[in-house]
């Protein structure tokens, strides 16, 4: 998985978290497949088309927390994840 620091996109813009379709038991293995990117200030209540239920891994930047629910529309349990 990339560095907390290291997420950023091909031009250096920073990222604020990326989300994984993939993992695998094996950490060299994981953070693979697919690869949701959230942007800083990004407010999505909805996952889009095909990725509920479907992230694995995640890696949030340094400066930056993710915040997801568990249904959609920003309803039901909150977690918070950061770098």
């Amino acid at each position: 998985c990339p560095a907390p620091s290291a997420l950023r996109t091909a031009n250096g813009t920073r990222i604020c978290a990326q989300l994984y379709a993939d993992n695998s038991p094996y950490y060299d293995q994981c953070c693979a497949g697919a690869v949701l990117v959230a942007d800083p200030g990004a407010d999505v209540p909805y996952m889009p088309t095909g990725w509920a239920d479907r992230v694995s891994s995640l890696v949030v930047g340094t400066r930056c927390e993710l915040s997801v629910w568990s249904r959609a529309g920003k309803k039901g349990k909150t977690r918070k994840f950061s770098a």
